[in-house]
């Protein structure tokens, strides 16, 4: 069972995991042994999440999501399985704990009405001071 929140948690029968080669330089042992985890989670599909969570979680990692709503992460920072699998699984946690998280509503901040005739006349004295600046312009007849 892996704990997200107190309210959240996630079955391990949710979560599947596979063992893949490792991408990159590392001699001999990255050609014979398979090291890095490919951490599958139904997202769409999972009764564990809440569906706001589940929405924000859509919306936050939409590039790791197929279509049918399986999230995939690849982690491969380390040269043992074990290691993987627990850097794979605290990320999960860290992006399912991400997308738990309401976002702060924003308010509309409403600017005083004096403040806008200041900024208006403020405005206006500018104007006509640099209007004060340009050369006259003399009409010939």
């Amino acid at each position: 069972m892996l704990c997200i929140t107190h309210a959240i948690t996630i079955k391990e029968k949710e979560i599947n995991l596979s063992f893949i080669r490792s991408s990159g330089p590392g001699g001999q042992n990255v050609n014979k042994v398979a090291t890095a985890v490919q951490i599958r989670f139904d997202a769409k599909n999972s009764p564990s999440l809440p569906e706001d969570v589940r929405k924000r979680l859509f919306r936050l990692e939409r590039k790791r999501i197929t279509d049918e709503g399986i999230l995939i992460l690849t982690a491969k920072r380390f040269r043992t399985q074990e290691r993987n699998r627990i850097d794979g699984l605290s990320r999960l946690t860290a992006l399912i704990r991400n997308a738990s998280k309401t976002p702060k509503l924003r308010r509309k901040t409403m600017l005083p009405k004096r403040s806008k005739e200041n900024r208006l006349q403020n405005k206006k004295n500018r104007s006509s001071l640099k209007k004060l600046r340009q050369p006259l312009i003399r009409s010939e007849d």
